[in-house]
């Protein structure tokens, strides 16, 4: 069991070191290229950050793990704004940009309420069962790229002399076989780091009694959303709003589109009654931020708001343990 928990902590450490790695790499080959920085921060960094979610999520599948899988996206989706933005905004409020409010936020709820009823075919169909099928898949990535077009439409009016980085600060030049090294070793560690910490997650959930699904939403589902809580916090530390809600935005719709939409065209997932619960709670907490858009200061996510945030998320933690 020991031996399981340090094989999460050595799979988590890979994850983040082989994502960072992915990321400094790839962001040092577009800047010598002169890309635009909001194209990096939207493509390069979102990918890469949502590159540990992915990783686990195709390893989840191949080894017959679909509840992991599953649960890692929920997961990590619920984290994102419960706990991360829930942070973030009590370090200090964050004013959203009006493009934000009423594109990316109401895109990300669509992502979660399309994943609702997808995995309820039972319900909705009438069919024999419940899963998250390759079609499912493809009409997820379908939307992936819908997504993709809007914010290469955006980034057409940026024009920038010097390439920087989410947080504000240039770019790092590396040599082209030293950036390759990295996007490579980046790989590699997304890879075996995704394997360790799958099948030692599973490893405790049999021995412990524990279902899958709950390893997923806790420990892999927090886990996996490391690189999002470090760049958001740090965003929010320097009062770039933007950066901070934003990278957490971007990331759930890169998690139901793209990393979802990959993993259900690869292989079927089935979904149980608790994954359904699961998802209303992630569409709960979307609508929420929506909300809290319009209460208080508009546009903005207060302290109060994000105490509120941080108190949700405990509670579900606890519904969580409890349903078991």
């Amino acid at each position: 069991m020991i031996l399981n928990f340090l094989l999460i902590v050595v799979g988590l450490a890979l994850l983040i070191i082989g994502a960072e790695g992915l990321v400094r790499g790839a962001s040092s080959i577009a800047a010598k290229f002169r890309i635009s920085p909001l194209i990096i921060g939207l493509t390069i960094v979102s990918f890469g950050t949502s590159a540990p979610e992915l990783t686990v999520n195709i390893v989840s599948a191949l080894n017959g793990s679909p509840d992991l899988a599953i649960g890692n996206v929920v997961g990590s989706n619920i984290a994102n704004i419960l706990l991360i933005l829930g942070i973030c905004s009590m370090i200090v409020p964050l004013k959203v940009k009006s493009s934000t409010v009423w594109k990316e936020i109401p895109l990300a709820l669509l992502g979660v309420c399309l994943l609702f009823v997808m995995g309820n075919d039972v319900l909705i169909d009438g069919v024999a069962f419940n899963a998250v099928t390759r079609t499912d898949g493809i009409v997820l990535m379908s939307l992936m790229v819908v997504f993709m077009y809007y914010i290469v439409g955006m980034a057409r009016g940026e024009r920038s002399k010097e390439v920087k980085s989410e947080g504000g600060e240039s770019i790092e030049r590396y040599p082209a076989w030293v950036s390759t090294l990295m996007m490579v070793g980046g790989l590699v560690g997304l890879v075996f780091g995704g394997r360790l910490l799958v099948n030692a997650a599973v490893s405790i959930a049999q021995a412990a009694g524990l279902s899958e699904s709950l390893i997923g939403l806790t420990v892999v589902g927090i886990g996996t959303s490391l690189p999002e809580l470090a760049t958001s916090v740090v965003a929010a530390l320097r009062k770039q709003a933007d950066i901070a809600i934003g990278n957490i935005v971007g990331s759930n719709i890169f998690n139901i589109f793209w990393i979802l939409g990959l993993t259900g065209t690869l292989l079927q997932l089935p979904f149980n009654a608790a994954a359904s619960v699961d998802v209303l709670v992630s569409v709960g907490a979307t609508a929420m931020l929506f909300i809290f858009m319009f209460l208080g200061k508009r546009h903005e996510l207060t302290r109060p708001q994000g105490a509120i945030f941080l108190a949700t998320y405990i509670g579900y933690i606890g519904f969580l343990i409890q349903r078991g």
